[in-house]
């Protein structure tokens, strides 16, 4: 059996176009998901240009469709949201407890194949007759998604709305995880956390959660530090563009924490130049996480090191999907963690366009797509 599907389709020179694709019944080993919601974050928009033609999207949510003969916990009917950093549960580094660093499937990590032309993620989708990249082996802005069975978390039907439930899968986990897995976060401790967009916010309600002492939001963006403060920023600070490296806000920080620096510091604004800051913003002996994945080269002052300070650069908050994406709908549950509220806005898909260039003009904590 075939399935058509209304696909966003990135065209690699900055554009995308809504078209059909059509889609395989699911191999062994694959799931086929009806789209309900998906997140949009600037990943979504710089793969725009990544010069070649690939299906959008990796933040998603929806219903199981149809299912392989050797798919064996996920049925017809399920709820399930997407996971980008799909384990083999075989490598190395998902055995080391490091799935979302596998060796055998990561679309980003050295040593992955994650896009290997002929790899069975690239026949089932299908865009004039041929195959079709789907970002991140997801490919999420389209109304079918055909993916590998351990790309999908299943969840409670109606525990948490789809909109809600399709961006835990990058942004929610990306800040959540690097703070209560990647960087370790001792209670009562203070924090900094630079750059409150989607990614940001969900660093500070990771620190809310883990019991933070004092949680200081850092943006250029006022609208943004308003939010902030509703997800539990007890401190504000609004920059400056001609501070450079946040050194002047930097001192403030300093000012509020005894004239040490915080114990840890978050970076999540991708601003290359900003690479650095969170250093800037901790004291001797604090740890300083770059959350946001800069990849860029940058030029760092040594100084900025001292004394014994750490500076680590996660993934994905060091994602475990099976077991963190159901204890986020739990936290969820509990009122714990704010997700129907970092949903500023939804969008069918016509409206991509003006999706994206909300998220451009930071009016959105999070844009979603539905189906």
């Amino acid at each position: 059996m075939k399935y058509t599907s209304r696909t966003a389709i990135g065209l690699g020179n900055g554009n995308f176009s809504i078209e059909t694709t059509l889609l395989s019944a699911p191999k062994e080993d694959e799931v086929l998901v009806r789209i309900k919601a998906a997140g949009l974050c600037h990943t979504d928009y710089d793969s725009l240009f990544w010069k070649k033609n690939i299906v959008l999207g990796h933040e998603g949510a929806g219903v199981v469709e149809a299912i392989g003969k050797n798919v064996n916990e996920i049925e017809v009917g399920d709820e399930v949201i997407l996971n980008w950093a799909t384990p083999c549960n075989k490598c190395f580094q998902c055995k080391d407890g490091n799935q979302h660093i596998c060796e055998q499937n990561s679309p980003v990590t050295a040593g992955g194949n994650g896009y290997t032309p002929g790899h069975s993620h690239l026949e089932g989708t299908r865009w004039n007759t041929k195959p079709i990249e789907r970002s991140f082996n997801l490919g999420t802005l389209s109304e079918f998604a055909l993916v590998k069975q351990e790309a999908c978390v299943k969840i409670d039907k109606g525990s948490i709305n789809m909109s809600a439930a399709s961006i835990i899968g990058c942004g929610v986990m990306t800040g959540y995880g690097s703070v209560v897995h990647a960087a370790n976060f001792q209670a009562n401790s203070s924090a900094v956390v630079l750059g409150t967009g989607g990614v940001g916010l969900n660093v500070i309600q990771g620190l809310k959660i883990s019991n933070a002492s004092m949680i200081i939001a850092v943006d250029i963006n006022e609208e943004r530090l308003k939010m902030a403060e509703k997800f539990g920023a007890t401190h504000c600070i609004k920059s400056q563009k001609s501070d450079v490296g946040l050194l002047e806000v930097a001192d403030k920080v300093k000012a509020i924490t005894d004239g040490r620096g915080a114990d840890y510091a978050f970076e999540c604004t991708a601003i290359p130049e900003l690479g650095a800051a969170p250093l800037a913003m901790v004291r001797n002996a604090g740890t300083a996480v770059q959350v946001s994945g800069i990849e860029e080269e940058i030029q760092i002052d040594m100084r900025l090191f001292e004394w014994d300070k750490i500076y680590i650069n996660p993934l994905y908050g060091k994602c475990q999907p099976q077991k963190d994406f159901p204890e986020i709908v739990q936290l969820y549950q509990q009122n714990k963690i704010l997700l129907d509220e970092l949903v500023t806005r939804t969008y069918p898909l016509e409206e991509l366009n003006l999706a994206f260039a909300d998220m451009l003009a930071g009016k959105n904590a999070k844009g979603v797509i539905v189906f």
